[in-house]
């Protein structure tokens, strides 16, 4: 009796072992963890997690490589997150990689994807502060969807309205009847098109008068080229502005002269103020005008009576002779 309740006692035991066993194991297998394997330890910080927790996978490069051991809180900006990962993934987790929260599937559990980075950086050690990206997270995308839903329908609201107004209008169906409308338009392209050609033209022309200038061909060819031509108009300019320079001399000079004669008449001095102002001088003058007219009559007619005296006629007739020689061809 005692044996069996001996033996039955050891039963128990070993039954009552073996489910802690099987329960452990589940557990671990549960979580995703290397029981026969070894682990190592590295960290992640995030502002957000974003409802993560304790046992969620984690991923390298789409590989199930470890699970979320812990989370802890550092301040009020900061949550750091423990990942438990296969000791034999750590050579290829470098410290430069990424870890970013993201979903298994569309309304799965929460994950962390970590992804190399191209760039080349030491392998990650124990403990290691792996670099994060914000993930974009389902409450967000969420919204930003909402909002892209409600700024369709208002697009959409708006759109139906302007094929209405479309639809109500007689102008524009009278614009879209007009038959005269295709002519005017092929006529117009047309003329475009002329006016194209003649453009062109234009451009050849204006491009063979550059090369012309280019080449100093023509006058103005020549203007842009000659050195001579550029300093002989440049000492033309001198000239015109020394000539300039001296007109406005001699003006001022003229002026002053003027300006003189005008004083001298105004205050009765010099002789023009003498001839225009002194009645007396002025009788003079004409007599002595008259006395010069009657000198002169009275020399005529002595010279026509010398013509035609014995003595001096011969001489007289001499020299109209050799006026008359002189005057042939």
């Amino acid at each position: 009796m005692a044996k069996d309740t001996l033996n039955n006692v050891k039963l128990g035991l070993f039954i009552s072992v073996a489910l802690v066993i099987v329960i452990i194991s589940l557990y671990l297998i549960g979580r995703n963890q290397n029981f026969f394997g070894s682990n190592f330890y590295v960290r992640a910080r995030f502002a957000n997690i974003n409802g993560l927790i304790t046992g969620n996978n984690v991923r390298f490069s789409g590989i199930q490589v470890g699970v979320v051991d812990k989370i802890k809180v550092i301040d009020d900006t900061t949550v750091e997150v423990v990942l438990v990962i296969d000791k034999n993934m750590q050579p290829y987790i470098h410290q430069n990689s990424i870890a970013a929260i993201g979903n298994d599937g569309l309304m799965g559990n929460k994950v962390i994807n970590i992804t190399p980075n191209k760039l080349s950086s030491p392998v990650i050690v124990e403990g290691g502060l792996l670099y994060t990206r914000k993930a974009p997270y389902t409450d967000e995308m969420m919204e930003k969807l909402s909002s892209t839903n409600n700024n369709v329908e208002v697009l959409s609201f708006k759109l139906v309205n302007t094929v209405d107004q479309l639809n109500n209008s007689k102008a524009l169906w009278r614009i879209l009847n007009d038959t005269t409308i295709p002519v005017n338009l092929k006529v117009s392209i047309n003329n475009i098109k002329e006016a194209s050609v003649k453009i062109n033209e234009l451009t050849d022309v204006i491009h063979d008068i550059a090369r012309d200038l280019h080449e100093g061909k023509g006058t103005a060819g020549m203007l842009l080229t000659d050195e001579k031509a550029a300093a002989d108009i440049k000492q033309a300019i001198e000239n015109i502005d020394k000539a300039s320079k001296e007109s406005v001399t001699a003006i001022a000079a003229i002026d002053s002269v003027v300006q003189q004669l005008h004083q001298d008449m105004f205050y009765g001095k010099g002789a023009i103020h003498t001839m225009l102002r002194d009645t007396q001088f002025v009788s003079r003058l004409n007599n002595s005008m008259v006395n010069i007219e009657k000198g002169t009559a009275a020399f005529s007619q002595d010279m026509e009576a010398l013509k035609h005296n014995v003595l001096t006629r011969g001489y007289f007739k001499k020299e109209a002779k050799k006026l008359k020689e002189t005057k042939k061809p």
